[in-house]
């Protein structure tokens, strides 16, 4: 039962738009399914609205190695005949960005709620990018409203945290994490740097992992006098791709 949780992934190339390459983070989450020799490792881009440029990013990062890549797509219907069986055969699964308030309404349309609680359960790596982190926590900050963030709708709950993401590039990320913590509207919460990740095995956060310096993850949490207190958390720097 393992997660990674993370403000990063994908790497953008020189080339042009949605040319993506394999970042550390990836290749991470692909060693914590044991590095099996041909991976499978599905890409869900539900809260981009499964985009056809996110799609063909995703399949490019992998064009021509041995990853047996492929993708669940949920607009306009589902483009496999079971989405349970094709998701249980996964070694990765990874949730691409976006809006994470319309990712958690369709994917409880189609049981996928459900369908992603017994892959974690079965030993499927469970990973993502901001939205595609913040869905397997109790919630956090999103942008999915508007330019002004608000808190997300309660997340699939895997793990009992809060969560924020981009928490070092989008100035009203830490703000906002530390009030909802304070009111209770968020349980103590677990934030990351772009470019790092949170490893989890079970509910407990294991390791903090980064693909670049200088960049770090967070925990935050409500003392019993009503304030915020923020623990740095220094990651370990991943061998870069």
């Amino acid at each position: 039962m393992q997660i990674l949780a993370t403000s990063g992934g994908f790497h953008p190339t020189d080339t042009g738009p949605f040319q993506w390459r394999r970042g550390p983070l990836i290749e991470h989450a692909i060693s914590l399914a044991g590095d099996p020799a041909q991976p499978r490792f599905c890409y869900l881009g539900t809260a981009s609205g499964d985009s056809p440029n996110g799609t063909a990013g995703f399949h490019r990062a992998f064009a021509g190695s041995d990853v047996r890549a492929s993708t669940l797509e949920l607009f306009t219907m589902p483009n496999v005949a079971d989405v349970r069986a094709h998701l249980l055969a996964q070694d990765v699964i990874w949730v691409g960005g976006g809006s994470v308030a319309n990712l958690l309404a369709v994917w409880r349309v189609h049981g996928l709620d459900e369908i992603l609680r017994e892959c974690w359960e079965a030993g499927v790596v469970l990973g993502g990018v901001s939205a595609g982190s913040i869905c397997w926590y109790a919630g956090g900050p999103t942008d999915s409203w508007g330019l002004d963030l608000r808190v997300s709708p309660p997340g699939l709950g895997l793990l009992p945290y809060g969560n924020g993401v981009h928490y070092d590039s989008e100035e009203q990320r830490r703000p906002l994490l530390h009030s909802l913590v304070a009111d209770g509207t968020l349980p103590t919460s677990h934030a990351t740097d772009d470019g790092v990740g949170l490893v989890y095995r079970g509910t407990e956060l294991v390791e903090a992992v980064s693909d670049r310096p200088g960049a770090a993850a967070y925990v935050v949490e409500r003392t019993a006098d009503g304030t915020v207190t923020e623990t740095r958390l220094e990651p370990r720097r991943l061998d870069l791709a």
